[in-house]
């Protein structure tokens, strides 16, 4: 494989989340929520209820950032704190329904804008694609995000 070749599919790679990720944006102000809290609300809905540390980890967020994410996203209804029932000491941020709601509309509505892209794909290109970037996503995940 030729360098050539890495640093295209890198740049088109990064290009390709530039784009979904603009137009998700653009699909969030049709929400009451800002990008950082879509973030949040992706992240728990992925993984199920966290800390706030946790969550800070993920989103590459300073603690007291993501506390002040996390109490307007409660003054919204969108989570709520709930104590571990392990441990009564650890509080852990649990995604409400209107949350939820929001992250599966926008979702949708991100879906729904890749699929009318795809509509000028063979089929046998859509499923080359989606075969392709899914050994990508496991060999990167096999390798670990460090490489190791």
């Amino acid at each position: 494989m030729e360098y050539r070749q890495v640093e295209q599919i890198e740049k088109s790679l990064r290009l390709v989340a530039d784009v979904v990720k603009q137009k998700g944006r653009e699909i969030l102000t049709q929400f009451p929520i800002t990008p950082p809290q879509f973030v949040a609300l992706q992240w728990l809905n992925e993984y199920g209820d966290m800390t706030i540390g946790e969550l800070s980890q993920k989103m590459y967020l300073a603690f007291s950032t993501t506390t002040d994410l996390i109490d307007r996203m409660e003054k919204n209804e969108l989570v709520e704190r709930v104590k571990d029932q392990a441990d009564r000491r650890v509080v852990r941020i649990h995604l409400l329904d209107k949350g939820k709601t929001i992250i599966e509309e926008v979702i949708h509505k991100r879906q729904n804008y890749l699929r009318d892209i795809l509509e000028n794909f063979s089929q046998e290109d859509v499923d080359s694609l989606e075969k392709n970037l899914d050994l990508l996503h496991r060999e990167m995940n096999a390798t670990g995000v460090n490489g190791k």
